[in-house]
């Protein structure tokens, strides 16, 4: 599991850059619980916490979260305002335990980007995380591990990687050339 911590700081790195929204969301009290579960998500995001701990809360906010879909379905911008749906959006992200959850939310992810309520560019980051659990090709390029070497390389390969710069156009994200320079200078 210790592996996976490398990547992860691509959705650090994501979430980081999002801003909060201007406009007041229906649902404050779920933003505010949205926002409190990714700062615990995040505090046990770290080498130094122990996997049982970082288990325990993915597990724990994988479930408060399908319960949140199930009441509310994709916590959108106007449901709990931009930063509460990254939160969202993190929080399905990292719910690796439970690809099926994952899953489910993608597809409430694409409506809601079909409707003008949610982000493409976080979208594509859990396309390809959906596509690498399931041993498929990266659509965008956005899941990427250290190897042994010390190098970064993708987790799975990139779908038609010719053409990945469109694609990532498409979603409002920067070519994949500086998004690796980006991750580089993140991990160190």
């Amino acid at each position: 599991m210790r592996a996976m911590v490398p990547w992860l700081l691509v959705t650090l790195f994501t979430v980081s850059m999002v801003s909060a929204c201007g406009a007041a969301p229906r649902e404050p009290e779920l933003r505010s619980e949205l926002l409190r579960m990714l700062d615990r998500d995040q505090a046990f995001r770290t080498m130094e916490a122990p996997e049982a701990q970082w288990r325990r809360v993915e597990e724990a906010n994988t479930l408060r979260m399908k319960q949140i879909v199930d009441a509310y379905g994709w916590p959108g911008w106007s449901l709990v305002g931009e930063d509460g749906a990254t939160a969202a959006w993190a929080l399905v992200q990292h719910s690796d335990f439970d690809l099926e959850f994952q899953r489910k939310g993608l597809a409430l992810m694409r409506k809601a980007v079909g409707e003008g309520d949610a982000e493409p560019s976080e979208l594509a980051f859990l396309e390809d995380r959906v596509r690498v659990a399931e041993g498929r090709p990266q659509v965008y390029g956005t899941q990427w591990e250290m190897s042994p070497e010390g190098e970064w390389r993708p987790r799975t390969p990139i779908e038609n990687e010719a053409r990945v710069d469109e694609r990532r156009a498409e979603a409002g994200m920067k070519p994949l050339r500086e998004y690796l320079r980006e991750l580089r200078n993140v991990a160190g």
